[in-house]
């Protein structure tokens, strides 16, 4: 059995908690209720979790979401989370924001055309990626065993329930215009339905090769499809990351990411981002993170499989692994490049003698600097790992 933790830091400071509380949030985030004493200022919240925002259910799936209203400082980008039955879909539909996707378990077929006549139709897996345009009309619908993802869109204020529907298109147009458009008897409109479907259960499609319909235009020459984790990944001590922005994924112009995966006792070393906020999706595991906004400014955060974390743009943080298990999430900014600024690396490329005067350090800190960038590090000796919390003598 676990102890109960009070808010109280081994320098002393604090004192014990024994008024009403949730004891199980606060065995959640250690680091929130006993702050590291380097923690300072005032940062705003920079962590949602998903378990905490509504769920949408319909016959077919749920989707629940993260924007503006649940995360006020993620501005840049907003999150869906969605589950597809077998069979379930994400009704034909589109969006003025472009929609970014991570396939997390199972399989979906998608579909879309462009603004040329040109279709598109594909099967995605786990850790495959999708990228629809704004205002390209497309669908998601689940294969044998289902599937859950994530969807991401570049503006935070975005909803998944406030899309362009073509059931809703047609329950608020004039029957006799739906006739006159398509050449079609009004009684063919009897039965459309009366409201937005969003998510609906359908049969599971026929192989792909059944449902391929030929355009006179052509296909899409530009896939909306990657296949992300068959990305030979960037390995280092301690871990790996695979990068994807348009240089590798070219249709995908407003969205950049990065698949991190961090071992036990290592860490996505400090850096920040000189283009873009960043928002991220923890896919399993826990962690930290330490946002530093400047003016003796700085916050830690916990997270684990589930939350969605912020930083704004250009603030210095890292992110370490604090369980047993591998952490693995996703970074993204609202941005065609992946770019980022290592601490390491800068002090490495800049003279000896201006970072020792300027941070009072030695050859034990100087001599270790590389020149050449690590997304995540570990070092023997050097590492975090959970240490067992002696009980409370509260």
């Amino acid at each position: 059995m676990e102890r109960i933790p009070q808010p109280i830091r081994s320098d002393g400071a604090g004192w014990v908690d024994k008024g009403p509380r949730d004891v199980l949030r606060d065995l959640e985030n250690p680091n929130m209720f006993v702050p590291p004493a380097t923690d300072a200022g005032l940062i705003p919240n920079l962590k949602f979790s998903f378990s905490d925002s509504h769920m949408q259910l319909n016959l077919g799936g749920w989707s629940r979401e993260i924007t503006v209203r649940e995360l006020p400082i993620a501005t840049t980008l907003a999150g869906v989370n969605m589950s597809l039955t077998p069979g379930g879909v994400r009704e034909l539909h589109w969006h003025q924001q472009a929609e970014w996707a991570y396939m997390i378990l199972g399989s979906a077929r998608i579909t879309s055309v462009d603004q040329h006549g040109r279709n598109f139709i594909a099967d995605v897996g786990p850790g495959d990626l999708w990228y629809f345009p704004p205002g390209l009309p497309h669908s998601i619908q689940g294969l044998e065993d289902g599937c859950e993802f994530l969807l991401v869109f570049d503006d935070g204020h975005f909803s998944d329930l406030n899309t362009l529907s073509i059931s809703d298109w047609f329950a608020h147009t004039p029957p006799d215009v739906l006739s006159a458009n398509f050449g079609a008897p009004i009684n063919a409109f009897n039965h459309i339905p009366s409201e937005q479907v969003y998510i609906y259960q359908d049969v599971v499609p026929g192989p792909i090769e059944s449902q391929q319909v030929s355009s006179p235009y052509g296909t899409i020459p530009q896939s909306f499809s990657h296949k992300l984790l068959a990305q030979p990944p960037l390995k280092t001590p301690g871990g790996s990351v695979r990068i994807v922005d348009s240089t590798n994924f070219p249709i995908s112009q407003t969205v950049a990411a990065a698949l991190v995966e961090i071992e036990p006792g290592a860490m996505r070393e400090l850096h920040w981002h000189p283009n873009q906020d960043e928002w991220q999706y923890y896919l399993t595991g826990q962690g930290r993170m330490t946002v530093f906004a400047g003016n003796g400014a700085a916050r830690t955060f916990d997270y684990r499989a589930g939350d969605v974390g912020y930083v704004p743009f250009a603030f210095g943080h890292y992110i370490q692994n604090t369980g047993t298990e591998s952490l693995w999430f996703l970074e993204m900014f609202k941005s065609n490049r992946f770019e980022d600024v290592s601490l390491n690396q800068w002090m490495a490329l800049t003279p000896a003698s201006l970072v020792k005067s300027n941070l009072h350090v030695g050859p034990e800190l100087l001599d270790t600097l590389r020149k050449t960038e690590w997304p995540v590090v570990k070092y023997p000796g050097f590492s975090y790992y959970p240490s067992p919390i002696p009980p409370s003598k509260y």
